[in-house]
């Protein structure tokens, strides 16, 4: 078994997926504002518990992963934030390094939850880890999250076809 990691920043704590989390996974996968950028549709069931698997892989194999963010003050699960290798195949400027992802539910949006989940998130990567490069994708018209990866120091380097659209493709430096 991995020892659990748990981040707590004021308001937030990270931590792995659990079983017991599928039904707030869902919710959120369902969240069509929350997904809207990141996949074609909202999630079903099946869809989330395929995602919650992976991540718990992540975990097993490699690591690191993806982590819940629960408000703290609700225990409620808000969102998703953290490192993967998704084996995207969008070419060796990418693929090579660790991918950062995070997805918030759109009732937290602008509480600046995103930017103090992936913070804290880059900050355990950092020490854990040491990359000396993160990358991650955005679609374009995603203004929230291109700001958040400002804050985070991530630059826009290319752009790609991924899944029939385009994404923005950006590096974060150590």
């Amino acid at each position: 078994m991995i020892e659990p990691v748990v981040i707590e920043t004021d308001r937030l704590r990270l931590r792995q997926h659990r079983v017991d989390d599928l039904d707030a996974c869902a919710v959120l996968g369902r969240d069509p504002i929350a997904v809207e950028f990141i996949y074609k549709a909202p999630l079903s069931r099946e869809d989330v518990w395929h995602r919650l698997q992976r991540f718990a892989g992540h975990w097993a194999l490699l690591g690191y992963g993806l982590f819940v963010v629960e408000e703290k003050a609700t225990g409620r699960i808000i969102g998703e934030v953290g490192l993967a290798d998704f084996k995207r195949g969008l070419g060796e400027d990418f693929d090579g390094a660790p991918e950062f992802a995070w997805v918030m539910s759109s009732d937290v949006h602008g509480k600046g939850y995103a930017s103090e989940a992936a913070k804290a998130a880059l900050g355990w990567i950092e020490v854990k880890m040491a990359p000396p490069r993160v990358v991650c994708i955005i679609d374009p018209e995603n203004a929230a999250s291109l700001r958040v990866a400002e804050k985070l120091g991530f630059r826009a380097y290319g752009s790609a076809e991924y899944k029939g659209k385009t994404v923005t493709k950006l590096e974060r430096l150590a």
